[in-house]
């Protein structure tokens, strides 16, 4: 029974040390310490278990400290811990400042932990001081003074400025300074054909604006890949206008006939207004003429006269009517 309990003792301390072990090396990363002692960085033990405290990853600090310091920068701990709580990208920064630092760029761990937290891509935009990148345009129109379209692509040969990187513009309005450059150019000149013979008169006139001013990028180049002949716009133009010159015209001749008809209908409308008091006048004469009885003014003998003289009206009238329609015998 001793030994027994000697024996379960012993397992239950073998169990407990175990326990306690794995903790520790949980909790303070011994694998990774050795390896910083082994490439010659000094790290406590604190120091590790004191980020383990902080929420932070020990490995996402070493190993970059470590590529640091087998690359000869100046990098301490703490910059690497602070950049990490800020949210940046910790080994992203030290590959950039390793990358400037064999292309022999002056790139401090202030301003690349800067242009990291601003959200872009510090590696990249080193790489792109070293080698430039070029930035295709679409096709862009301008219309020369001739009234010929003329459409042109340009590329964009730019690279990084570091400096300017925190705050400055991007590729975006590179590319919209550079079509409002192509277009002001074609536009002033006298004739679509300058522009076809000599296409670096564009990138000339735009390369000489400045346009990379307040971006984050300097302008090495810009040449024109691709010229075109587009619509002939201002005859398009004169067309339009004499379409619509036409519309005008035809709508006023229309308003002046419109005029006519109605004043036409309008002298007929008296017409016939005269023809009614007309006949209203002769339907009077009767009704004067038996006034004039009833008063004495007319006598039955008057009356008589003025009936012959109505019948023979009307007999010399039927008589000239039928001379009139008698065909000429000398005619043939």
């Amino acid at each position: 029974m001793i030994f027994d309990a000697a024996a379960i003792s012993l397992i239950v301390t073998i169990v407990l040390i175990i326990i306690v072990l794995a903790v520790i090396l949980t909790i303070v990363p011994v694998a990774l310490w050795i390896s910083a002692i082994a490439a010659g960085v000094r790290v406590s033990i604190f120091t590790l278990v004191g980020m383990r405290l902080r929420r932070v990853i020990p490995a996402r600090i070493v190993n970059p400290l470590i590529k640091a310091h087998k690359a000869g920068l100046d990098v301490s701990i703490n910059q690497l811990e602070s950049h990490y709580l800020a949210g940046g990208n910790v080994d992203r920064v030290v590959n950039a400042l390793i990358a400037a630092q064999r292309a022999n760029i002056e790139l401090s761990f202030e301003r690349a932990a800067a242009i990291d937290l601003a959200g872009r891509d510090v590696l990249e935009a080193v790489q792109m001081s070293v080698n430039p990148k070029v930035i295709e345009t679409p096709f862009i129109a301008g219309v020369a003074i001739n009234g010929i379209e003329v459409k042109a692509k340009a590329r964009i040969t730019v690279r990084t400025n570091l400096d300017r990187l925190v705050g400055g513009a991007g590729e975006d309005t590179i590319i919209a300074r550079v079509g409002e450059g192509i277009v002001s150019t074609i536009g002033s000149s006298e004739s679509h054909s300058k522009v076809l013979e000599n296409p670096d008169l564009i990138s000339q006139t735009v390369l000489s604006k400045g346009l990379d001013s307040g971006t984050a990028f300097e302008i090495l180049s810009i040449d024109i890949a691709d010229v075109d002949v587009g619509k002939n716009i201002g005859a398009e133009l004169q067309i339009e206008q004499a379409q619509a010159d036409k519309n005008i015209a035809q709508a006023k001749a229309e308003e002046r006939r419109a005029m006519a008809v109605a004043n036409e209908q309008e002298m007929v409308a008296k017409v016939q207004e005269m023809k009614a008091k007309v006949v209203e006048a002769e339907a009077e004469v009767p009704l004067a003429m038996a006034e004039a009885l009833r008063s004495g003014n007319l006598g039955i003998m008057d009356y008589m006269n003025y009936q012959n003289i109505q019948a023979d009206t009307s007999m010399r009238d039927s008589i000239a009517k039928v001379t009139t329609d008698k065909p000429d015998p000398n005619q043939k």
